[in-house]
């Protein structure tokens, strides 16, 4: 559509991008005609794979130019390259300012916007090297701002979560803060169903190694143990490298984001926004992130109107103040709408708050319980039915209420008038199993004053060899439990058929369990059951390191930052720092699982980049040695980065090339 009456090109764009199953979006979605009018050129595009750019329903599918028009899954190098080169044909051709450029979407389109933000005046080829984002003319283009709802950002740990995320640390790598979290447990409902509607109205590749959706699906439904499957590290590495937002280089900052996920979304649920902006908030204080929270989504969603349109108001503040300088900057913050039932009712808020950690200024406890067993096998499907996103009855659905046989569970009374919870429950635990495969299922329930149960929240782990205090918690939520209910933790070996039960599921004992529930409410009310947060939290580090971070950033020394990939040749670990702010001065190593590869100290000039050589320990070039010689191209590492300006250390998640040698 053309823009607004009386405004003159070159004009702000905003990009509207398909999710999965969608093609390019035209006049059928309102909020087109709106942006137009407002003088706003819309963009969208078929994704590869999709509507006539070679899905299933292109007549062109099977000739020559669709040999590179199959579905790469939202890849860096392809999917999300293609739309910065058609925006910035615009560019060329006068219609699109080259730096006033917004990105929105739901889910597929969500996370094509992601991307978009994190790479910002930058631009993928197809080698992963990053260059500068210009157009085939020579403009400088850059985008100015993104809105991405649904979106994922670590797109490994959404569809195979292992429990490593942690709401209250900076960084939140799949493999975990000491590298070594397991590959975790599948969501078999989506996943199952998202690949069959690739597969009629999608294309394939059957020869892409990089793009082998079919073998990819495959190696992961056949289970337990992918450790002894190598292909399954190797589609870890892709995915994590080329297909999610987290791992983009953030050595500058992203484009002001507005993130928008659903309470109820199993897909990609809150926990993907919050992992990407608290890493944001802690390397770039100051740079504009935002939260907005609801009970929509994908399925179990209920997406209501009302929150939709309350939304749809700070999506067209974002965009109209960053893209046309029109109305005040929108401040980084947090805001959520709850969970109500029926859908008919009204959702609760909204609540704002300054910060994520913010929004929940208390927190009741649960502690003080027995050891209880889990057992292979326990569980009702016909509960775990009623729960799936797929084939259950969606957020306001309940089940029987009593307690099943061979599961853990764990109840709070709620004393009148109740509480809001709003945030991540949090499990800390004593955890035994005689298998690293095996899993563990948690939900959260609201017990009805009728004995029905709804599900609030839910979560899966893979505990591997578990330990003391193992942290774990479910993905977030906003819900009130009324006064008279009773909340129950309900700790199963499989929340099936939404996860993927483990083929080796052995017992698992779970002793000194604490139940962290972070609440709206005050700390001393409800008679004293409101305490304040715990502060640090209890986690992996026992420090409260987004907040000593992100206190960092008026310091007096400067932060490092990694710039470039990871190179390692025969002695050395090649690698680039950048330094903002004042002098840098630190220490930076890399290990794979406990094993040191290298390490060496730094010292950068204020707002310089350095190269820097790392000379690799002898454990390390054993092991890169022995990894070059079986054909292996990349190693995911651990990079620990700790300087005088850093609150606390910085541990990151990262692919090392391994340089091949004659």
């Amino acid at each position: 559509p053309e823009p607004g009456m009386g405004e003159e090109a070159p004009y702000p764009v905003i990009g509207l991008f398909h999710g999965w199953g969608g093609e390019k979006i035209g006049l059928e979605d309102p909020r087109v005609q709106q942006w137009a009018e407002a003088g706003y050129v819309v963009f969208s595009m078929s994704d590869r794979g999709w509507g006539n750019s070679c899905g299933s329903s292109d007549p062109d599918r099977l000739t020559p130019a669709c040999a590179q028009g199959y579905n790469h899954l939202m890849d860096d190098r392809y999917e999300v390259r293609d739309a910065q080169y058609l925006i910035s044909v615009l560019a060329d051709e006068g219609v699109a300012e080259p730096k006033k450029i917004g990105a929105t979407g739901v889910s597929y389109g969500g996370g094509m916007s992601m991307a978009l933000a994190a790479l910002r005046d930058r631009t993928m080829k197809p080698d992963g090297t990053l260059m500068p984002w210009k157009s085939p003319g020579g403009k400088e283009m850059e985008l100015a701002a993104a809105v991405p709802q649904w979106p994922w950002t670590d797109l490994a740990y959404s569809l195979m979560p292992n429990g490593s995320t942690l709401d209250f640390v900076a960084d939140s790598p799949y493999e975990g803060p000491d590298g070594n979290a397991p590959i975790g447990i599948e969501k078999l409902s989506f996943v199952s169903g998202l690949y069959g509607t690739g597969l009629l109205e999608s294309n394939y590749s059957p020869t892409d190694q990089e793009a082998d959706l079919n073998g990819w699906y495959a190696l992961i439904n056949s289970g337990e143990p992918y450790e002894s499957k190598p292909q399954a590290q190797e589609i870890l590495d892709q995915i994590t490298t080329y297909h999610s937002s987290y791992y983009i280089d953030h050595s500058e900052p992203p484009a002001p984001l507005l993130i928008q996920n659903g309470w109820n979304d199993d897909l990609f649920p809150v926990d993907e926004a919050v992992r990407y902006y608290n890493r944001t908030r802690a390397q770039y204080p100051g740079d504009p992130i935002s939260l907005f929270l609801m009970d929509d989504g994908h399925a179990r969603s209920q997406n209501k109107e009302a929150d939709a349109a309350l939304f749809l108001q700070r999506e067209n503040a974002w965009f109209d103040h960053y893209l046309k300088g029109v109305g005040p900057a929108p401040t980084s913050s947090a805001e959520a709408l709850t969970t109500t039932c029926p859908k008919e009712s009204a959702s609760e808020g909204p609540y704002r708050a300054d910060s994520w950690e913010d929004l929940s200024p208390g927190e009741i406890h649960l502690d003080g319980l027995p050891a209880q067993t889990i057992v292979p096998g326990a569980g009702d499907p016909s509960i775990g039915k009623a729960f799936d996103p797929i084939g259950g009855g969606g957020a306001c659905a309940t089940a029987p209420g009593p307690d099943q046989t061979g599961t853990a569970n764990y109840h709070l009374q709620v004393p009148a008038p109740g509480f809001t919870l709003l945030g991540s429950p949090t499990i800390t635990a004593d955890v035994a199993t005689t298998n690293v495969d095996s899993e563990l299922a948690a939900r959260l329930l609201d017990v009805l004053p009728g004995g029905e149960e709804r599900l609030v929240a839910r979560g899966l782990l893979r505990p591997g060899n578990g330990g003391t205090a193992v942290v774990f918690q479910l993905h977030p939520q906003g819900y009130r439990f009324a006064g008279g209910d009773v909340v129950k933790l309900e700790l199963l070996p499989s929340d099936s058929p939404y996860a993927r039960p483990s083929n080796l599921q052995a017992p698992i004992t779970v002793s000194n369990l604490r139940l962290r529930l972070p609440v709206l409410e005050q700390p001393g009310s409800l008679g004293g059951l409101v305490q304040a947060p715990s502060n640090p939290r209890t986690g992996p580090a026992h420090t409260a390191a987004l907040r000593a971070v992100a206190a960092s950033g008026g310091s007096k020394a400067g932060i490092a930052s990694l710039v470039k990939r990871l190179l390692a040749g025969r002695r050395v670990v090649t690698l680039r720092l950048k330094c903002s702010g004042a002098p840098c001065n630190g220490r930076i190593s890399l290990a794979a699982g406990r094993r040191s590869l290298a390490r060496g100290p730094y010292s950068i000039g204020a707002n310089r980049s350095a190269k820097l050589n790392l000379r690799l320990t002898k454990a390390g070039r054993k092991r890169i040695g022995s990894l070059r010689r079986a054909g292996a191209r990349t190693l995911r590492v651990r990079v620990t980065l700790a300087d005088a300006g850093r609150g606390a250390p910085l541990t990151l998640s990262r692919s090392l090339r391994l340089r091949r040698h004659p």
